[in-house]
């Protein structure tokens, strides 16, 4: 794409934008900067060079489009732009564009941006807060997440803004994999909130803690007329037997149901699991060369095989999928393993 191309497609977006007004819609204008984000580092440096527009709109639209280019580009710009939205926080003060940063700042991954979203998080504008919570568990990305980052989230629960609660609460309990006793306290004092939706999100945070206070909650939850996606997803980081009653009669085509209805039925998942376990033992023995692991994340269902044949060569492929790619024969879902690696 020539740079006046581009540069054409960033004003349409920015007048789109302002007529959009007290609309305050996100993706106002968003489709016109989508091509303009493939051009990588041309589409970076040309928003550098309109992050400082006297006019706030324009500002903030070129963060949207330094958001896009580090989702489309990833590695390649994301540090370059993570250090310009910071420099842009520092002196920003209109809260689109403070919305806006917090959207790119999101996209970065880069944990130098936490400061900034700790600082909007008190913002005054509810908007502004929402993106922050949001934003705040794509830079907290380590498995030991900043204190401070988990306490920006665990206050955002308890925003006056059902939606700001709905975001933080899901960020918290499912984006993020923050546990201890204040981040479940947050979960549990959701599960009691006026609005359903924060009501589910927290039920469904503390069952992937495998938190045992859930329980009641869920068994509740599932024998109501109306059951939330999110009530099955918990019930099934809970796998409790006492659930199966209650799940068998829901229809098992239903999102989340027929994982719900594996995880809390212990046959069917010590089968699963047996079979992972032929799977990894077979493959030591056909090639004894792989790196061959069986593991399971904190705070996720199911297993995967970790699978390399040397430092760089190392992947990932979750059991389920192998086996139910497979027809649930062990031997047939090596044979992929093998297949897949050898390529």
């Amino acid at each position: 794409m020539e740079s006046h191309e581009m540069a054409e497609l960033f004003d349409q977006a920015v007048e789109r934008s302002r007529r959009g007004g007290e609309r305050d819609d996100p993706d106002d204008g968003w489709d016109l900067l989508r091509p303009a984000a493939s051009a990588g580092r041309v589409a970076v440096r040309m928003a550098f060079g309109r992050l400082t527009d006297p006019d706030a709109v324009v500002r903030t639209v070129a963060c949207d489009l330094l958001g896009m280019v580090s989702d489309v580009h990833e590695d390649d710009v994301r540090e370059e732009v993570a250090t310009a939205l910071v420099a842009l926080a520092a002196q920003e003060s209109d809260p689109a564009v403070h919305r806006s940063i917090a959207r790119a700042g999101a996209a970065t991954c880069d944990p130098r941006v936490l400061p900034v979203l700790l600082t909007l998080a008190g913002s005054p504008d509810t908007g502004v807060r929402l993106q922050v919570a949001v934003a705040l568990p794509m830079v907290l990305i380590d498995d030991h997440p900043p204190e401070d980052g988990v306490a920006a989230l665990i206050a955002l629960c308890t925003d006056s803004d059902p939606e700001v609660r709905e975001w933080a609460t899901f960020s918290l309990g499912w984006s993020a994999t923050a546990d201890g006793d204040d981040v479940r306290r947050a979960l549990w004092d959701r599960t009691r909130d006026v609005d359903p939706e924060v009501r589910a999100e927290g039920a469904r945070g503390l069952a992937r803690r495998r938190d045992a206070r859930a329980l009641p909650l869920v068994r509740e939850l599932l024998a109501r007329e109306e059951v939330h996606r999110f009530t099955f997803q918990a019930a099934a980081h809970l796998a409790d037997p006492s659930l199966l009653p209650l799940l068998d009669g829901f229809d098992p085509t239903a999102e989340g149901v027929a994982e719900a209805l594996l995880e809390c039925d212990p046959l069917r998942r010590a089968q699963r699991d047996e079979a992972a376990w032929q799977v990894m033992t077979t493959l030591h023995l056909l090639r004894p060369d792989l790196r061959v692991a069986l593991l399971g994340e904190r705070c996720d269902l199911g297993l995967f095989l970790d699978i390399g044949d040397g430092p760089d060569g190392s992947g990932r492929c979750f059991v389920d999928a192998l086996l139910k790619r497979a027809g649930y024969d062990p031997a047939r879902a090596v044979e992929l393993v093998i297949a897949g690696v050898t390529r």
